[in-house]
């Protein structure tokens, strides 16, 4: 898996399956559910740590074959494959306004909404009129956006279920606020995180008490290093692989800012990354 996330980190999986359409689809989670095999939804690999054991599993992505994207008016709807990158660009080509500020977070669309993805005061759900899924017995069913709860980096949806597509209702905006927005959000992440290294972008959810980076940073960890593992200079909630890092390396970063922060501060940090193939409390403190 290493090939297959942005960390370049993770051992094998005992399959990658990138499904050609909602048929091929259901018949691999059809497969799954006969054979006992556990499944992982994986998006683009841009928000997960996979353990160098690997997974003894299916990992099934629509990063590469769901990619349908259709504009009407301020009414979207997208397949989850889409590239948040390619959502934004195609939102703030029709002057549509809402998701400016996601220009540059990595992913699916399909993850950002499984995360409720948001910045600068807005979230994907804020746009959310309905979802389709599939059940791990390869039903589809349509999901109103009143019937899922969102919340900071969370929604209620099943790890059990699969977004396959979703449906938005935008405002029309205008150019130059449009356009002042995503340069303002693209400036900000190029100042503030560390671009030039692979990572998985924030690695803990924010606590209502402060931003974690602040915490991790005033907690003395900036700059800290397990092996080819390290605690950004930059944005200490990113924690970079500098070519050879394992997933153990990064496991005990996790582990030490989350004792460290306890300790110092008394707030626990929730982890915001997805892992995989980890044995139950890997990451505990």
């Amino acid at each position: 898996m290493k090939g297959h996330t942005s960390y370049g980190i993770g051992g094998p999986a005992l399959g990658l399956f990138y499904p050609s359409g909602e048929r091929d689809l259901s018949a691999i989670l059809v497969l799954s559910r006969k054979k006992s095999i556990p499944v992982f939804f994986a998006g683009s690999g841009s928000n997960l740590l996979v353990s160098d054991d690997g997974f003894d599993g299916f990992v099934i992505s629509l990063a590469k074959t769901f990619k349908t994207l259709e504009i009407n008016g301020g009414d979207i709807y997208a397949e989850c494959g889409v590239m948040m990158g390619h959502f934004v660009k195609k939102c703030v080509g029709a002057e549509l306004t809402g998701v400016e500020s996601l220009i540059g977070v990595p992913g699916t669309l399909g993850g950002a909404i499984r995360m409720n993805a948001g910045a600068y005061g807005r979230e994907i759900s804020n746009f959310l009129t309905e979802l389709k899924v599939m059940t791990l017995d390869g039903d589809v069913k349509q999901v109103r956006r009143d019937e899922v709860q969102f919340g900071y980096r969370h929604s209620s949806l099943r790890d059990d279920e699969i977004v396959i597509s979703a449906r938005f209702k935008f405002e029309k905006g205008t150019t130059e606020e449009i356009q002042q927005l995503k340069s303002k959000a693209s400036q900000s992440r190029k100042s503030t995180q560390p671009l030039r290294f692979r990572s998985a972008g924030s690695v803990f959810k924010n606590p209502p008490e402060k931003a974690a980076g602040q915490l991790i940073d005033q907690a003395g960890l900036k700059g800290t290093r397990v092996g080819g593992a390290e605690i950004s200079e930059k944005h200490a909630n990113f924690f970079v692989n500098h070519g050879d890092a394992s997933s153990e390396d990064v496991a005990e970063l996790i582990r030490l800012t989350r004792r460290t922060v306890k300790e110092q501060f008394n707030i626990e940090l929730e982890l915001e990354i997805k892992t995989l193939g980890f044995s139950e409390g890997a990451f505990d403190a």
